[in-house]
């Protein structure tokens, strides 16, 4: 005789983490939420998923309900499911990260209530967060750290046209350490995935650094397996 399985409701949610990097400092988007648990509270971009939609569209639905960004390369980062991490029932989260260039993406409008506006804030103060997305903050703040040695992920949050001093700034930022100049860029330029422009900074008070691009296809040819980033002797 066989025994009906239970029938139950599952209640999941995703939360996006998504980094940016400006003027020296990295960023993270987040909302202000505007609605009961943690109203006025900042948090990031998360909500309920729905019924009929799979774990991967509803991420895509609600960073976009709730910023106004799409087509954004998220990717699921880890799943938190503490039995009171939500005060109104159990809920399981996905979360999902992604790190994009800010340039172009500063047009961020929230198309549901549920969030009162989207914006980006530099990861160095960051407030404590609602629910506990703190924790999921620092687990995806780990994981770029961590790939940053051995993946090119830097020149996914650099613009398209950089200079040396940009991704000093950014490796000394995630690593939250000082590195030397002349080794930093030594190594760097010694990989042979950084293109040399002829073109300069525009606009600058100070004296116009070289631009460089990030040569994917080189990388790739070079680099069969995983690179191991070494940014100090």
């Amino acid at each position: 005789m066989e025994t009906a399985l239970p029938k139950f409701d599952s209640v999941f949610s995703i939360d996006c983490v998504i980094f940016g990097f400006e003027a020296g400092e990295l960023k993270i988007l987040l909302i202000e939420r505007n609605e009961e648990p943690f109203k006025d509270w900042f948090a990031l971009p998360g909500y309920i998923v729905e019924q009929d939609e799979s774990i991967d569209d509803g991420a895509k639905r609600i960073l976009y309900e709730l910023t106004g960004l799409r087509n954004m390369p998220i990717k699921q980062l880890h799943t938190f499911g503490d039995v009171n991490r939500h005060p109104q029932g159990r809920v399981v989260t996905i979360a999902y990260f992604a790190l994009i260039r800010i340039s172009g993406q500063k047009d961020l409008t929230p198309i549901t209530q549920y969030a009162k506006k989207a914006f980006w804030h530099p990861v160095k103060d960051l407030p404590k967060l609602a629910f506990d997305h703190t924790t999921i903050f620092e687990t995806a703040f780990r994981r770029i750290r961590r790939r940053l040695n051995y993946q090119p992920i830097a020149f996914d949050l650099l613009p398209e046209k950089f200079t040396l001093t940009q991704l000093q700034s950014l490796y000394e930022v995630i690593q939250d350490k000082k590195l030397d100049k002349r080794n930093f860029r030594k190594k760097m330029l010694s990989y042979g995935f950084l293109k040399e422009l002829s073109e300069k900074q525009k606009g600058v008070s100070y004296r116009a650094a070289k631009l460089y691009k990030f040569d994917r296809r080189k990388y790739n040819k070079i680099f069969q397996n995983e690179l191991n980033i070494q940014t100090t002797e």
